[in-house]
């Protein structure tokens, strides 16, 4: 299984992968595509205006269809229809450079329809806010698990460029409410809202605000919480592992994509070792830490590395990654799984071609991660693999 590649660069090419796995419409891709394919032959990052006009495009249409949908009292349709305008507009913004003009009027628009499509939907996902301390706040999503009684829940985080919404597109939340734990996608510092509205940074240090996430979590009445689980995506594999270090509350873990020292991998980087995820790389990460400047950056991501941390890890913890993943080396997990010598129940799983789900967070087949990383949850945290 490979990633679909109709542009020149890895960059571009993962972004339509993400926004393929993420529901977007084929037909629909085929014509952005089509719109964007001239500016690709500039650069990543020089085209990536057009880019985004491209994705843009897309979703005007699908917010006028939208609201005829909805004039006729069809919600389910206008619902279905704004939930992709929103995909479209945030995979567009998420590849602009920092400060681009109109960059954030596309963010809020995203935002505005992913709300009202939800609520036209009338969908299992609810925005709430997660109290970080001295007014500041975590947006998530939460996806509740069906039934009476409390159930298991799991924290979910980004990673360096996504969002809650993608989280949410990603149907780990679906797949596990169907297994019987509800998921809290957050935006953590560094990442969607917290960074973009409230300009809140990033910290290597993600107990401080997983923390915060628990102590929400155990004041719902739906929620057990002696079985809350944390997880993350991407450069979340460095932020679940440490939160559940550090945060003794947690019953399990797990990592879609095993980010272990994320340090290290910035001097590749600068080496031109692995792929970027997003355009304008160096200024992007800068502002996800409120870097002034390179050394600032790598000052402020020092800590970025798990060496000395996952043995503190006592629960059970699962470690994900592609063996042909283009960003981060499939030794990071190794060097992870090896160093989980306090888990009880650790487990190494690595997607080969046979499967799929080999690139990056497998950009190419997310199918295997998400159903992989349920079944885990539901093992260890009292979930259901099955209806029998």
């Amino acid at each position: 299984m490979a990633l679909f590649e109709p542009f020149p660069n890895y960059i571009w090419n993962l972004s339509v992968a993400i926004a393929m796995e993420s529901g977007a419409q084929i037909g629909e891709v085929v014509d952005i595509v089509a719109a964007a394919k001239g500016a690709a032959d500039e650069s990543a990052d020089a085209g990536t205006r057009a880019f985004m006009q491209a994705w843009m495009a897309k979703a005007d249409t699908l917010v006028e269809l939208a609201e005829e949908d909805e004039a006729k009292g069809r919600k389910f349709s206008a619902g279905k229809k704004l939930e992709r305008a929103a995909l479209y507009l945030l995979n567009g913004e998420r590849m602009q450079a920092h400060g681009t003009p109109g960059r954030m009027e596309t963010y809020r628009r995203a935002r505005d329809c992913f709300d009202r499509g939800t609520k036209l939907g009338a969908l299992n996902c609810e925005r709430v806010e997660v109290p970080l301390g001295n007014g500041a706040t975590m947006p998530a999503l939460l996806t509740r698990a069906p039934g009476e009684g409390r159930k298991p829940a799991v924290v979910y985080c980004n990673g360096l460029d996504s969002n809650k919404e993608l989280l949410y597109w990603s149907w780990l939340p679906h797949a596990l409410a169907r297994r019987g734990i509800s998921t809290l996608c957050v935006d953590q510092p560094g990442t969607g809202e917290a960074l973009r509205l409230q300009n809140l940074p990033a910290t290597a240090r993600s107990e401080e605000w997983a923390s915060k996430a628990v102590d929400w979590l155990e004041q719902q009445p739906e929620v057990d919480g002696r079985k809350i689980g944390m997880t993350g995506i991407s450069l979340g594999g460095h932020y679940a592992p440490r939160a559940v270090a550090y945060e003794p509350r947690f019953a399990s873990g797990a990592c879609w994509g095993a980010n272990h020292n994320w340090h290290e991998v910035q001097y590749k980087r600068m080496k031109r070792e692995g792929e970027n995820p997003v355009p304008h790389y160096w200024g992007h990460v800068m502002w996800v830490f409120g870097a002034s400047d390179m050394d600032d950056f790598f000052e402020k991501t020092k800590d970025m590395n798990l060496n000395g941390h996952m043995e503190r890890i006592k629960v059970p913890f699962l470690v994900t990654h592609g063996e042909n993943d283009r960003q981060i080396s499939v030794d990071y997990a190794h060097q992870a799984y090896a160093q989980l010598t306090n888990s009880p129940r650790r487990e190494l799983k690595i997607f080969t071609a046979r499967e799929g789900g080999v690139e990056h967070v497998g950009a190419d087949n997310m199918a295997f991660g998400r159903d992989y990383i349920a079944d885990w949850f539901a093992e260890t945290l009292g979930g259901d693999t099955s209806a029998g």
